[in-house]
């Protein structure tokens, strides 16, 4: 029994510990076969017999298998906790963004609709400044203590949101200040997705990625769906008095967030573990906030990052999120300027194509697993690239038919209105519809088809989720099994930062140049891209494969 126990253990080379008795058996017969019958590959076959042997030689002696599997069991807990903290995020964000502005309105009188703009951007301003600091912090101490902080942040930035109808004056101001807090404690992403990189091995970081990314476009999909199953509540709602609550179908998604933040705390502090695997899946017993320990890190973790390659993937990402915030933040005032949408309408219509889109995104996330697996993680980049760029050509205005304007609703139905506004409104309507006769380009600038914004719906759908997780991957991978916490903080803030000027960007070319003006400087940004990647295709390799360890 005793000779039971003490039987060393080896990894073969999946990584698993194996009995040195059961591999030395194997091990030599089927070896001498390999010399006997393929002569051809006898160097081949010797070099693997002597690195069989050279294993034997270097046996370890684990306390058991279980200890491994528990090890296993618990890695993957702590990154399904991650899967949850990313889900969360998204919905933070997601399960106020239609409910934001009736708020508004209601709270404070003096608002318009410019402060809004400055309300959903101090979302993101708030995330490109902590996500930095919080990466920074998950550098040098246990990962739990950034985002316990930042979800506890949260959970009081959106308790602040439900009583920002208090104060008698500049409520406005409390409104922006609970969005940047939330803004601000969804940095975490950073952290999120660092964790996630360094505890997988380069096998399974595209699934683990790939589930990250699907995780937060359910979050965007169910955020606002919430938003809906709540405005059963009405304005009004119900008065709490005891802890003076006015919880209403504004008050009530954001206490919903931070019941979630609350069990995700919990989640953080009992589940979540330190884990650090290499490129191969081992585990690295040096945890990226015990600097005596790094010393023994494994010769995996040697060498440089590549700054360029770095660099690119940054320029990279900002450019594939400013698209998609120029995409999201054009879809509603473009169709009500080309279909002659009502506000309802174009919130009704546009819900359910986002809806769809956020659908089709998570098929691509599976799809992305497996095309990355078979063809490689630039190709993929590159092809979603593409894709992006056939979206936005096809939303360039074409033809001799123009659309309606504002006017022509308000004078007389006139045959123009009936032919180019799919919804058509009588002439009692008291909110007009069409192009707006301010805006000089309606009246020369040829109308968007439907057609046309589906198609293109579709297309950006389809490339912009492929390009944000290949995105990551291939940048977690760039950096290889170093602490990845700042570097996945700039990362962040740099898609912050797109998100933040990418409304700005696309509300004054449009208005002022309109669509043919706005969506060309994005097809020569998208094709700028497609360059910079063609032009530093050969930087954008793995740590590993950069230095020679693996091949590509």
């Amino acid at each position: 029994m005793d000779s039971e126990e003490n039987t060393p253990l080896l990894k073969d080379d999946s990584g698993r510990w194996v009995k040195a008795q059961t591999n030395v058996k194997l091990l030599f017969p089927i070896k001498l076969y390999c010399l006997c019958s393929q002569s051809s590959h006898f160097v081949t076959c010797l070099d693997r017999v002597v690195l069989s042997l050279s294993n034997l030689c270097s046996l370890s002696f684990p306390s058991s298998d279980d200890s491994q599997n528990d090890e296993y069991k618990s890695r993957w807990r702590s990154i399904r906790v991650m899967y949850f903290t990313m889900f969360l995020s998204s919905v933070g964000f997601t399960i106020v963004i239609t409910s934001v502005w009736p708020y508004l309105q209601k709270i404070d009188d003096s608002a318009n609709a410019s402060f809004l703009g400055w309300v959903v951007a101090a979302y993101s301003l708030g995330q490109m400044l902590a996500s930095p600091l919080f990466g920074l912090w998950s550098n040098h101490r246990p990962r739990r203590e950034p985002l316990a902080c930042s979800i506890f942040i949260n959970v009081t930035a959106n308790i602040y949101y439900s009583y920002i109808y208090l104060p008698t004056s500049q409520n406005k101001y409390h409104l922006l200040m609970s969005r940047a807090l939330v803004g601000f404690g969804a940095g975490n992403v950073a952290v999120v997705r660092s964790y996630v990189a360094g505890a997988t091995s380069l096998k399974e970081r595209n699934s683990a990625m790939a589930n990250t990314s699907a995780c937060q476009a359910l979050g965007f999909i169910l955020g606002p769906a919430l938003q809906a199953g709540l405005s059963f509540i009405g304005e009004q709602g119900v008065s709490v008095k005891v802890i003076d609550l006015q919880l209403n179908m504004y008050t009530a998604p954001a206490l919903l967030a931070a019941l979630f933040g609350l069990i995700n705390i919990l989640l953080v502090v009992i589940v979540l573990r330190e884990h650090q695997v290499d490129d191969y899946g081992r585990h690295i017993r040096a945890i990226n906030y015990v600097s005596e320990e790094r010393m023994d890190i494994s010769q995996e973790t040697e060498g440089d990052i590549d700054q360029v390659a770095v660099l690119t993937s940054n320029v990279l990402f900002f450019i594939i999120m400013f698209i998609f915030a120029v995409f999201e933040t054009i879809a509603t005032p473009l169709s009500m300027d080309m279909f002659s949408w009502t506000r309802k309408d174009a919130v009704l219509y546009n819900g359910i194509i986002l809806s769809c889109v956020g659908f089709e995104s998570i098929l691509v996330f599976l799809l992305v697993k497996v095309l990355s697996q078979r063809i490689g993680d630039r190709p993929v980049l590159l092809g979603g690239l593409a894709i992006i760029f056939c979206g936005f050509f096809v939303l360039l205005p074409w033809g001799n038919h123009y659309p309606a304007i504002q006017w022509a609703d308000l004078k007389n139905n006139t045959v123009i209105h009936e032919t180019f506004a799919p919804t058509p409104v009588s002439n009692s309507s008291f909110e007009p519809t069409g192009c707006p006769a301010e805006q000089t380009w309606c009246q020369y600038t040829p109308a968007i088809h439907l057609a046309q914004f589906l198609t293109a719906d579709v297309l950006i759908g389809a490339g912009y989720p492929a390009c944000n997780v290949i995105s990551y991957t291939l940048y977690s991978k760039i950096l290889g099994s170093k602490p990845q916490g700042v570097y996945m903080g700039w990362l962040t803030a740099s898609g912050s930062g797109a998100r933040t000027l990418g409304p700005v960007f696309v509300s004054q070319v449009y208005t002022i140049l309109g669509p043919r003006w706005a969506f060309s400087l994005i097809c020569s940004m998208v094709l700028g891209a497609i360059l910079l990647l063609g032009a530093l295709y050969h930087k954008l390799i793995s740590f590993a494969v950069r230095h020679g360890r693996i091949l590509e």
